[in-house]
């Protein structure tokens, strides 16, 4: 049996489409799901348990990594799905994913990602323009929504940390050969609809992945210059884009400094909603 274990804090417009998704073709007992609806104000734990077959967990505080280890305590099965509660993945997907983990050797697997841009002004389809070829994704856990760990993979670690960055982290366990991209199943990440969005969520992300890196030496460092030099000199028609995609990094990092931005669970709400982009 799979588990699938969803952290959802404030998720009651998108959790019940992305539950679904995910058993629309589920054999009886072939999927284990387990929602911790965290530090809630709207319907999510509701939505869950309305949906057969999922368990619902509820915590008062709202925090990802409390949900998560809480999530670990209820589930049973492996291989174990951490899927974020805006993600779709189907039910093939999910098998998929959890076959990668089940061969020898590959001890975690996360699905391609495609980003989903349409409708979002200039900027924002510029900062995509880079960051959806960038090198620092190819083969990685982080930014797709999803990651699935084999037995042997969730027993690198303990609880996990107080951290924003948690897929960062549980990239971090695993070399290139532990770790696989299943390139035939991917998930629509959501960009968000605003500029000043993007700036919100670059300066959390930027944050949270310092914070990570200051105190542990396996995450994987930046290499600052790589958008360039892996991105846009070798494609110049992108040059318009790479200076978007300069000046909006360089008004993150600024507003990483901040103290607001760090050790805050912050997440996009616009990529939530419809709406005008502006």
């Amino acid at each position: 049996m799979t588990s699938v274990v969803i952290a959802a804090h404030n998720e009651a417009a998108v959790l019940g489409r992305t539950l679904r998704t995910l058993l629309a073709d589920a054999d009886p007992g072939e999927f284990e799901v387990v929602v911790v609806a965290n530090g809630c104000t709207d319907t999510t734990a509701e939505v869950a348990g309305s949906v057969p077959g999922v368990t619902v967990r509820e915590l008062a505080a709202p925090s990802k990594p409390a949900a998560l280890n809480a999530g670990d305590r209820a589930a049973r099965g492996f291989p174990r799905i951490y899927l974020d509660a805006d993600i779709e993945l189907t039910t093939t997907g999910a098998r998929a994913l959890a076959a990668a983990v089940a061969g020898p050797g590959v001890l975690a697997a996360a699905p391609r990602r495609r980003l989903d841009t349409t409708g979002r002004p200039l900027l924002v389809r510029a900062y995509y323009a880079i960051n959806g070829r960038h090198p620092a994704y190819r083969g990685a856990l982080f930014g797709r929504g999803a990651i699935a760990l084999a037995e042997a993979g969730r027993g690198r670690f303990g609880p996990f940390p107080d951290v924003i960055a948690d897929d960062l982290f549980l990239d971090s366990l695993f070399g290139n050969a532990e770790k696989r991209e299943v390139t035939e199943v991917s998930t629509l990440v959501a960009t968000p609809r605003r500029t000043a969005d993007l700036l919100r969520r670059l300066g959390r992300v930027r944050a949270g992945n310092a914070t990570l890196r200051a105190t542990d030496e396996q995450v994987r460092r930046a290499r600052r210059a790589s958008w360039l030099v892996d991105v846009v000199l070798p494609r110049p028609w992108l040059i318009p884009a790479g200076i978007c995609y300069a000046g909006l990094t360089v008004l993150a990092a600024t507003a990483a400094r901040r103290p607001a931005a760090r050790g805050q669970w912050g997440r996009d709400e616009s990529s939530r909603t419809t709406g005008t982009a502006s």
